[in-house]
């Protein structure tokens, strides 16, 4: 395990908001006002499908890659100087459709991440194509694993092979099973000996189905230090590098994993 003692802390901006039903021109503006504010921010973080609402309705809603959601991305990391993401509906050079998830940098770069388990109660393994690979990502010397919705229940997806600092979840999850997404979050932090930070929307969409937010940030210990219970908002919090350093090394359960590969 790499040395985390210099670690600076990281300051998050969790968005919690309804969404505008298919219609991305419309959130893209409402996002706009909200993240106006902001400043010292390192990360910001949108709900799955922040464009549109959760839909399969994908041959329709789907945008390029490099669409002006992407674009609208890009600009606001630009002008907030830090990492803005979120998923969105892509249509993606090979024609499958993907719920993308959108790391877009200060300096115009993207880095893409793909749901890996589609909900397929909703049908969702109908219209999308899912994703093969887990993604890691530096921030400030930090390591983030992006991962999306249901990707929460498969603690072998979730399960950390590199050495993470802060899972990050981005979702649509709905009010009926909200029990399962405050019970499984903490889990997925204990497990981990990391941050997990996870961003739901609140609201009803165009199908009637009710969101109960709860967004949060759970410490190592699945301690929250944030829960946005039903509130919309941005909600902003500091990240300790040296409270993880310490706690890993009081209690290097990592040291004694299991060792597996996982299947593409």
């Amino acid at each position: 395990m790499r040395d985390l003692t210099a670690l600076p802390d990281l300051q998050l901006a969790l968005v919690q908001s309804e969404l505008a039903w298919h219609d991305p021109a419309a959130n893209r503006t409402h996002f706009e006002a909200l993240l106006a504010p902001l400043e010292g921010v390192d990360l910001v973080v949108l709900p799955e499908m922040f464009s549109t609402g959760f839909s399969m309705d994908s041959a329709r809603l789907a945008e390029p890659e490099n669409g002006p959601s992407t674009v609208w991305l890009q600009e606001q990391a630009r002008r907030l100087q830090a990492v803005v993401t979120g998923s969105l509906i892509i249509q993606a050079a090979d024609g499958s459709y993907r719920n993308r998830l959108l790391w877009a940098c200060p300096d115009g770069s993207l880095v893409h991440y793909d749901k890996r388990h589609l909900f397929r109660m909703a049908g969702e393994h109908k219209h999308f194509a899912a994703g093969e690979e887990q993604v890691l990502l530096e921030l400030k010397g930090w390591r983030v694993r992006p991962l999306i919705c249901y990707d929460l229940r498969f603690p072998v997806w979730s399960r950390d092979p590199h050495g993470t600092d802060l899972l990050l979840y981005t979702a649509n999850w709905p009010a009926a099973r909200r029990q399962h997404w405050n019970r499984l979050l903490p889990a997925r932090a204990i497990e981990n000996l990391c941050y997990v930070a996870a961003v739901n929307r609140v609201g009803e969409d165009g199908r009637g189905h009710a969101y109960s937010g709860d967004s949060q940030v759970l410490d190592f210990q699945g301690e929250a230090l944030l829960d946005a219970e039903a509130a919309a908002g941005v909600f902003r919090i500091a990240l300790s590098g040296a409270a993880l350093a310490g706690y890993r090394e009081r209690f290097p359960a990592y040291l004694d994993a299991d060792d597996f590969d996982l299947k593409p």
